[in-house]
């Protein structure tokens, strides 16, 4: 085989990170379901923090359009895991969780969002990870506002952003 490049037999889905309030309203819940079942029509694996609100939404819309969701957990169990998701890891490490749940994905789609979601988005963008927001925090920087995180105007731009993005990186 020498000379000879081998391809891989198959290529590893875009997995896109979601992040997002525990406590959403509901329109960033109805969102959060949109982006769930648009990434998953597209193939995307979603992955977030596993529990509730958005995290719960996006996994319900990800289910629903038959796709695969994982929840990266505080605990050391997947108690706590919403039910829909796939597959929980557990972490053990509390909210010191969100640095992997901001580096596991190609991308990041934020909607709504505390403090936690806050943390993430920090991690993301130390990263240099491509974040797409939805009704989600803004940074001001000397005055003016940050566009580090890129906004979308609803649902499925922001699943074409990131789709778009995570692809980018992958080459």
């Amino acid at each position: 085989m020498d000379g000879i490049i081998a391809e891989p037999m198959n290529k590893r889905p875009i997995v896109i990170t979601v992040i997002g309030g525990s406590n959403a309203v509901q329109k960033d819940l109805d969102v959060a379901y949109q982006v769930g079942l648009e990434l998953a029509k597209r193939g995307a694996i979603v992955l977030c923090g596993g529990m509730t609100g958005v995290m719960e939404a996006v996994c319900k819309g990800a289910k629903d359009a038959g796709g695969t969701t994982v929840g990266i957990m505080p605990g050391n169990n997947d108690e706590g895991a919403n039910d829909y998701v796939d597959i929980a890891i557990p972490t053990g490490l509390g909210s010191a969780r969100n640095a992997i749940v901001a580096r596991a994905g190609g991308a990041i789609i934020a909607i709504d969002g505390a403090y936690g979601t806050l943390s993430e988005l920090g991690y993301g963008l130390g990263d240099g990870t491509p974040i797409v927001g939805l009704n989600t925090w803004q940074f001001m920087i000397d005055g003016k506002e940050d566009t580090t995180i890129e906004r979308a105007d609803n649902a499925l731009d922001a699943v074409e952003k990131a789709l778009t993005y995570a692809e980018a990186r992958r080459t």
